[in-house]
């Protein structure tokens, strides 16, 4: 569902200090931006950044940028930077079809993609975050032998989803056609993983690591 336009998020996030609307001037330079050397962590389709916050704040020692297309989600997730002030979150409000244009070869140490869109008409599936097209790009910007962690509550997406990441050369290490909350302790709930586990639908779960030949 899309949400009703808000006229006051693009105005407000460029007045963000931590949002960034030209971020392809930080490609190859993210490191710098944040200050350290630390892992830095992306999540493609943040919404509104429940889960980059909430790992933000747990986790002070790594970097977080969330990306998406949809400002009027967005800005709820730069609004929660300022208010708890987390200095290891970015934010851009970008299409990932160009994420190449705002990261360079081998600068992101993991990617989280959480119940995207799953596109279920054929014409539409390449818009799929984890159709090859996309995988092929993200494997560009991946650390060698960086994981990417994907949760979705679409049984169709997530069969085909582990035909594309196999397909571009990925390894399965986790496969959860139901994950349990108590087997994942340091899961973060979403919006969406939550209504969904209040309709009682199975959460699906996978790991997927790229190995550089």
């Amino acid at each position: 569902m899309r949400l009703r336009k808000k006229h006051f998020a693009i105005p407000e996030m460029r007045e963000n200090p931590y949002v960034f609307f030209n971020g392809q001037e930080n490609k190859g330079r993210w490191s710098e931006i944040f200050g350290n050397d630390n892992p830095i962590y992306l999540e493609i389709g943040a919404g509104k950044g429940t889960f980059t916050i909430e790992s933000a704040k747990r986790n002070k020692d790594i970097n977080y940028i969330m990306v998406d297309i949809e400002t009027n989600a967005l800005i709820y997730a730069t609004r929660k930077i300022l208010d708890e002030e987390l200095t290891n979150v970015r934010a851009m409000p970008i299409n990932a079809e160009n994420i190449l244009d705002y990261f360079d070869k081998n600068e992101i140490s993991r990617i989280y993609i959480n119940f995207c869109n799953p596109w279920p008409k054929l014409k539409h599936k390449k818009r799929r975050l984890t159709f090859p097209r996309f995988l092929e790009k993200y494997k560009i910007i991946l650390k060698p032998k960086s994981q990417i962690y994907f949760k979705t509550d679409d049984l169709e997406l997530f069969e085909e989803s582990l035909d594309y990441f196999n397909d571009c050369g990925f390894s399965t290490l986790v496969e959860e056609f139901d994950m349990k909350l108590e087997e994942y302790p340091e899961n973060i709930v979403t919006e969406y993983e939550r209504k969904f586990r209040k309709l009682n639908q199975k959460i699906k779960f996978g790991v997927f690591e790229y190995y550089v030949n």
